[in-house]
């Protein structure tokens, strides 16, 4: 496979959205063709997943059921979508992909890590995102931001800051253990400053 894959993370509120559809135009910018994409969903059956795995109540889903319905939804994405863009030397751009199934269900949930490995390497074998930009604001910022919307919360964004504290701490030793994959944004600051901080990034890792 020789095209890229890069994934964006973070928890709730960091701004994903805003700033995947900024790095996609600096890629198309740089020359790249780019397969925007996210996860759970991706394709029409990670979607179904992904509308299933939100909208059930927390008690309506197991946690070893919500990660094998994430495994589920990724052997799909990989298969239809991902796989075939890199192998078309097109640079896949995926909001979210398995850093996050270590935060939300391995430390949010408290799923052992050794658990999603497993799962990690039966659907992915040697496949691992070549960068990930992991967009992090404080717990405060961050529920500041979902309240702000005005929308319905779905399964995640209605758990409680335990939660999303494990989440942030997962992400944060992620990127603590892969430094040369995983770079940290603070998405707390404007949004200019944010976008500087990834084309600087963006910029270094492509040339």
């Amino acid at each position: 496979m020789a095209g890229l894959f890069i994934t964006v993370e973070g928890i709730e509120g960091v701004g994903k959205s805003t700033n995947m559809t900024f790095i996609a135009e600096q890629l198309t910018a740089a020359g790249h063709t780019i397969a925007l994409t996210r996860e759970p969903g991706g394709t029409p059956m990670g979607e179904r997943i992904r509308q299933l795995i939100l909208e059930t109540p927390g008690d309506g889903l197991s946690d070893l059921g919500e990660l094998l319905l994430m495994f589920a939804a990724r052997a799909e994405h990989l298969r239809t979508i991902i796989q075939p863009a890199l192998q078309r030397d097109e640079t896949v751009l995926c909001d979210r992909f398995t850093d996050a199934t270590f935060a939300y269900q391995g430390g949010g949930r408290g799923l052992e890590p050794a658990l999603i490995a497993q799962l990690q390497n039966m659907v992915q074998a040697d496949l691992r995102p070549d960068l990930t930009v992991l967009l992090d604001v404080s717990l405060e910022v961050s529920a500041q931001r979902v309240a702000g919307r005005g929308e319905a919360e779905d399964r995640f964004e209605q758990e409680k800051s335990l939660f999303f504290a494990r989440v942030r701490e997962t992400y944060l030793a992620i990127a603590a253990a892969e430094p040369e994959r995983v770079k940290v944004v603070d998405a707390s600051r404007p949004l200019a400053q944010v976008q500087a901080d990834i084309a600087t990034i963006l910029s270094s890792y492509l040339s």
